[in-house]
């Protein structure tokens, strides 16, 4: 037995951890803003079968991100329904399928399963394995990118892989927009530069070509969404991608401005957000080699190098952003699981290291149960799934606005009662049940809900219920 467990401990360890993010992927409510915004649109999109146009509320259309998530999410609850579980399948499929497009760079059988160790320890891509947000989508078309353009640049002759990097720009572009070139094409240029491989690059890369399929994946949506919308292009584009980035006082997005946040503090995120493995990766080169000597080292090897200049382009590029929120460090933890596992030799010493890294899964795992236990989430948690879902069948109304977790979890079927009609007490004729936001109760001491008897609340909204007329 303990021969077995031995032989097989990081298949086991695997298995473990996807459980366990399977598991919470189904018990853990959806949280206001993001989660709940892109499961309530991609709800709406499987309701009215409007493929095209993303809604963020019925007949208003959604501009911040194109719609190949939510496309995903809406195929999700056709197959599994419209539950928590099945809005977050895509993204933890897609976790997978990435640490299988990233093993093509590793031929060892068991360093495949060191890769997918490391990627599941990886406190930012096992939070993403289980998260509805448009990022995943798009860590999956750099990975398609950046592992096909290696693979094919250090071919002796062209393969499919070459078609794989422009796949992965066009799936881009409908994952997340033109950030995909961003986040891809400086590093290629710098690798290539470094070595001089411009000769492979014209011989092996048909780029007018690939440029052809990139457009023929991508273009189609961008035409019809600004035709069914026009001014898309304008926002998405000019607003969301370049003025979000380089104008702080940028007054134009419509869904919620990334937090304002110190300059550089995407490399701050990048270590809390990698560990234990950044810090184990770090500390035994700096004990083993000097400075110099690591420079030198990653400067004359085509394989490190390429990870490294993966690794760094994504917190250099956001250094003077100040619009930014930690997600934006997730295309970092590829390239920094492949090093760990090319230097593994250097880790697998050390027992400590994997149980550290296993502790961070187990001990999502047991505050999941201790929470679901203890009702915990529905006091706690940033949703109003546990107000709306005991309500169901009641006529529910929001003050002023609705949360995205209260749209998706009445299935659409909230409505809102403006400042004016409840200062004016022109309530609906029916009774009804009313849910205040924290934030207005506390903004607006002086509201009059001598009419309304209060039921219960959670940890960003208060239910009450209408008990009279008059």
């Amino acid at each position: 037995m303990n021969k077995f467990l031995k032989k097989n401990q990081y298949s086991i360890t695997i298995i473990i951890i996807v459980v366990i993010r399977l598991f919470l992927n189904a018990i853990l409510p959806l949280m206001d803003k993001t989660e709940a915004r892109y499961a309530e649109i991609a709800r709406i999109m499987f309701e009215t079968g409007n493929w095209i146009i993303p809604q963020i509320d019925y007949g208003v259309p959604f501009w911040a991100k194109p719609p190949l998530s939510i496309w995903l999410n809406a195929l999700s609850f056709h197959v599994f329904g419209v539950n928590e579980f099945a809005v977050r399948f895509p993204s933890f499929l897609l976790s997978l399928l990435i640490w299988l497009v990233l093993s093509k760079l590793i031929y060892s059988k068991n360093e495949k399963l060191i890769l997918g160790l490391v990627l599941f320890t990886l406190p930012q891509f096992l939070l993403h394995a289980g998260v509805v947000s448009t990022d995943m989508t798009l860590l999956f078309s750099l990975c398609l990118v950046m592992v096909g353009f290696y693979k094919q640049i250090t071919f002796s002759k062209k393969t499919y892989w070459v078609f794989l990097i422009f796949i992965g720009f066009g799936l881009g572009l409908l994952a997340k927009g033109p950030i995909v070139f961003v986040l891809t094409l400086p590093v290629l240029f710098l690798w290539v530069l470094w070595f001089n491989q411009w000769k492979s690059l014209w011989k092996k890369i048909p780029i007018l070509s690939g440029i052809l399929i990139t457009f023929l994946i991508a273009v189609p949506w961008y035409y019809l969404a600004e035709k069914a919308t026009p001014g898309f292009i304008d926002y998405f584009i000019v607003g969301e991608h370049l003025k979000r980035f380089v104008d702080a006082s940028w007054d134009g997005d419509k869904y919620g401005f990334a937090k304002q946040q110190p300059m550089g503090i995407i490399w701050l995120f990048l270590i809390l957000f990698s560990l234990p493995w950044i810090a184990f990766l770090l500390f035994r080169s700096l004990k083993r080699f000097k400075l110099k000597t690591i420079i030198k080292r990653v400067s004359s090897k085509k394989y490190v190098l390429y990870l490294v200049l993966w690794l760094v382009w994504t917190p250099l590029f956001f250094t003077s952003s100040k619009s930014l929120i930690h997600t934006y460090m997730l295309p970092c933890t590829l390239p920094l699981a492949l090093l760990v596992v090319h230097f593994w030799k250097y880790f697998s010493k050390s027992k400590t290291n994997i149980s550290i890294a296993f502790s961070l899964p187990l001990l999502a795992f047991l505050l999941g149960i201790v929470a679901l236990n203890f009702s915990l989430f529905k006091t706690y948690a940033n949703s109003d799934k546990y107000l709306v879902k005991n309500n169901i069948d009641k006529k529910l109304f929001y003050l002023q606005e609705k949360t995205y977790s209260s749209q998706f979890y009445s299935q659409g079927n909230i409505n809102v009662i403006s400042a004016n009609d409840f200062k004016t007490k022109n309530y609906p004729d029916e009774d009804f049940l009313l849910l205040v936001r924290k934030k207005i109760l506390k903004r607006q001491k002086n509201l009059d809900l001598s009419n309304f008897q209060k039921i219960e609340e959670s940890n960003q909204s208060v239910l009450y219920k209408f008990i009279t007329h008059n």
